[in-house]
């Protein structure tokens, strides 16, 4: 099961159009499971998505090019893994994906395609299951209220978030409008969401009818 499908009898590393094949159909299974699992708990993008189920393939080709040289091909293999981090920097959910199919790519390149299927399933079942596990940071929104100068808003809306939410950390402050409005972005876990329109519009009496968002912490971005 764990024989390296590339040795000959001789013990030479030779690749035929079967062993090749065979490769590159068991490195796009481990991407389509990884990628799988990283679609059942976690809203991922298109192009994440073809990430996961290319690399594999891509990686495994790289590995065969170099002529079995492991050595040399995990150094051209993160030379091209480097480009998407420095482009576009992911969570470290995404990042760990990554890692994962890269690293069945390189099974899958080095001939041993049932360990990289077998180590495929194995970490996709623990990404998914560890996702399953419950985090404080999950139940969190993130509310933007945008405030008039004259409000002093450090304690205003105090009682407000005592009545509907259970935890209010105010995150950040931003000038706004030449300096005429502030902009408040504060993280707190709601003690029932059903009531946000309850808060929202009590927040609106506070801050002169100004723009206020509600929205949940992991779909709003870092930045006002």
């Amino acid at each position: 099961m764990f024989d390296n499908i590339f040795a000959t009898e001789s013990g030479m590393f030779a690749v035929s159009p079967k062993t090749y094949l065979i490769a590159v159909g068991i490195a796009f299974a481990c991407g389509i499971v990884v990628a799988v699992a990283a679609t059942l708990r976690s809203r991922v993008t298109k192009s994440f998505l073809m990430s996961l189920i290319l690399l594999p393939p891509i990686v495994a080709t790289v590995i065969l090019m170099v002529n079995g040289n492991v050595g040399t091909g995990i150094a051209v293999a993160g030379a091209f893994s480097l480009v998407r981090f420095r482009s576009v920097p992911g969570r470290a959910k995404e990042i760990a994906a990554i890692f994962l199919v890269m690293t069945a790519g390189l099974a899958c390149g080095a001939g041993y395609v049932m360990a990289a299927l077998l180590f495929a399933v194995i970490t996709a079942a623990a990404y998914l299951i560890l996702s399953l596990v419950p985090m404080a940071s999950e139940r969190e929104w993130e509310l933007r209220i945008t405030v008039p100068e004259s409000l002093s808003y450090y304690d205003a809306f105090d009682d407000l978030f005592a009545e509907y939410a259970r935890r209010v950390t105010l995150a950040s402050v931003k000038t706004t409008g030449m300096g005429s409005l502030y902009k408040l972005r504060y993280r707190l876990e709601l003690k029932d969401k059903n009531k946000s329109k309850e808060l929202i519009d009590k927040l609106r009496c506070r801050n002169g009818n100004l723009e206020i968002s509600l929205t949940e912490a992991t779909q709003s971005g870092e930045e006002l």
